[in-house]
């Protein structure tokens, strides 16, 4: 007679790292007023400047509706820092955005994009490079206290790295527990166990 073991068992009743995806912030920029040295609805220009580009005015990537020039019009480049800042807990992390280079020039620009201290990276793209899907992730074991997202560009020549479609997600990692009806499955599995191992020790 086929017997199911205890530990095959025990594992059917339990599902582990269950990954539930929540987003944290996204944003596409097309609801913000097109111009020069612009301010932003989700962003605090903490220092520079940025322009506001797209359909219709300084259209470098058309299709795209609006996005940042994040080098602004005033030989200052911009650094812009989310308005909230996210509780960062244990878990998966993920951000991704669009980044294209300058489309004016065939020099390069940089920035510099950070999430507190738990990510920080610097992406240098040539002014021709076209827009670009960027992706990181990163994982937290234990709870980081709040950060807000930021880029910051470097230079200031008021031709900067084009920005657009910022999405930062995070999954929890979890473990379910069995219900207790599967609990006294299992109790009864690991019962029945013991009496077979008995038996053959008799």
């Amino acid at each position: 007679m086929r017997h199911i073991s205890t530990i095959a068992l025990a594992a059917s009743l339990f599902t582990v790292n269950a990954v539930h995806a929540v987003p944290l912030f996204s944003d596409s920029f097309d609801s913000e007023v097109q111009g020069l040295n612009q301010s932003l609805d989700n962003w605090t220009v903490t220092d520079g400047t940025i322009d506001v580009v797209g359909t219709g005015f300084f259209n470098f990537y058309p299709g795209n509706g609006n996005y940042l020039d994040l080098d602004g019009s005033t030989g200052n480049a911009g650094i812009i820092t989310t308005n909230v800042a996210f509780n960062l807990l244990p878990g998966l992390y993920t951000l991704s955005f669009q980044l294209g280079g300058n489309a004016r020039n065939g020099g390069t620009d940089s920035v510099t994009v950070s999430l507190g201290s738990v990510f920080n990276e610097v992406f240098t793209l040539a002014g021709n490079a076209g827009l670009q899907n960027i992706t990181r992730s990163f994982s937290l074991a234990s709870a980081a206290g709040t950060a807000a997202l930021s880029f910051n560009h470097a230079g200031g020549d008021n031709v900067g790295l084009l920005l657009d479609d910022v999405l930062l997600d995070f999954s929890r990692v979890s473990t379910a527990v069995p219900e207790p009806s599967s609990m006294a499955l299992l109790s009864v599995a690991g019962l029945l166990a013991a009496r077979r191992g008995r038996r053959v020790a008799g």
